[in-house]
């Protein structure tokens, strides 16, 4: 059998091994030039939001288009928003992905769904002011090509940077 002090300078032994297999890795990968914490900036950017209309109303149907620009070399889509209205996320977009194609180089503009400026859970702001933050949480780079007359979309991996988010605030009217 062995002994308790023994039993403890193993363990010890084997957390030490571990720990030096770990600080291995941190350096390898660092040498690597990626580090673990770093993020890269995105090749997406969220250029502008707009409402329409821009000074709402109480109760007011509002439409919310995004405008963002793809600086990358190849087409981006399967978009992921989240938007926010006066920092309450807004459900419908939990379970939802925008397939729009985002060509290489260019700058799109994306219809989302349209919102109302106040609702039982969201009264109008006592400011007067209301907060739209849209971001987009995820991407992935996309091969669309025709084969045999038939579209066909493949993705290729992540967009790298994300998520990236852009602010905007509306006087609201009377």
């Amino acid at each position: 059998m062995m002994s308790p002090t023994r039993k403890i300078r193993t363990l010890s032994r084997r957390s030490l091994d571990i720990s030096l297999l770990f600080a291995t890795l941190a350096i390898s990968s660092l040498m690597l030039g990626r580090p673990a914490t770093a993020q890269e900036p995105s090749s997406i950017t969220v250029e502008a939001i707009t409402v329409e209309p821009a000074t709402p109303g109480p109760d007011t149907l509002c439409k919310l288009t995004v405008k963002l620009a793809n600086g990358g070399d190849r087409t981006a889509s399967q978009l992921d928003f989240k938007v926010k209205i006066n920092d309450q996320e807004l459900p419908v977009y939990k379970n939802q992905l925008f397939m729009f194609p985002l060509p290489a180089g260019e700058t799109v503009e994306i219809p989302l769904y349209n919102f109302w400026s106040t609702e039982t859970s969201r009264p109008p702001p006592s400011d007067g002011k209301l907060g739209i933050e849209v971001t987009l949480a995820a991407a992935q780079w996309m091969e669309i090509k025709t084969e045999d007359g038939v579209e066909v979309w493949r993705p290729l991996g992540s967009v790298e940077g994300l998520p990236i988010s852009k602010t905007l605030a509306l006087s609201m009217s009377q």
